[in-house]
């Protein structure tokens, strides 16, 4: 908890970015019945019923400090789209950058070993040598500002049905365009001495 508090009061540093990283899962529902329009005095209206349409999986990268932030939306969540997300994350996102600090949960799939699994040795080791890795601790997930994100999104985008793939995409990126065009940052408050003081049952305790 306090290697990870202590990152994110470090001084912004645009060769050594911290990017946040997480992942969720959106299931699809389709109408099965047309909704109701909107019309003076009355809102819309949705019929209880549903169709199942399938989940897909949302990984979502982002950089608290600027502003920036990027969803992609798969169909699954496997160590192979994992390993997909970081090598974009590299090689895309940023390119110039000379060490990417990453914070993440311990999800069974954020394993180092994964790049060896399905990349050629000397790619996965071109990526690990520019990924740092930092875990947040059991139960502490709130730890990580991925999920402040993941809590607009939901917020401002996918808290309605949404009935298939191509939809979600849309939605999804057109919820990132703006909220990339209008920097929104996360100011973080919480600090190491708050934690000491606020979360003082999680330390051991001196019996000296």
């Amino acid at each position: 908890m306090e290697e990870v508090l202590d990152l994110y009061h470090e001084p912004y540093d645009p060769r050594r970015p911290v990017v946040c990283f997480d992942e969720s899962n959106k299931e699809l529902h389709k109408e099965v019945r047309d909704p109701l329009p909107a019309r003076p005095g009355a809102v819309a209206r949705y019929d209880y019923t549903y169709e199942r349409n399938g989940t897909r999986n949302l990984f979502v990268m982002s950089e608290p400090l600027t502003g920036w932030r990027h969803v992609e939306v798969t169909k699954r969540r496997r160590k192979q789209e994992f390993v997909q997300q970081m090598q974009s994350l590299v090689d895309d996102h940023y390119p110039d950058a000379v060490g990417i600090r990453v914070v993440m949960d311990n999800l069974n799939t954020h394993q180092r070993y994964a790049f060896y699994e399905h990349l050629p040795p000397e790619e996965a080791r071109r990526l690990l040598n520019k990924l740092e890795f930092h875990f947040t601790p059991e139960h502490g997930s709130w730890l990580n500002m991925a999920e402040i994100e993941f809590s607009a999104l939901w917020t401002e985008c996918l808290d309605r049905r949404i009935p298939d793939a191509a939809t979600l995409r849309a939605e999804v990126a057109a919820w990132e365009r703006t909220r990339n065009e209008d920097e929104s940052t996360i100011d973080w408050q919480f600090t190491t001495d708050n934690a000491r003081i606020k979360l003082r049952q999680l330390y051991p305790t001196n019996h000296d």
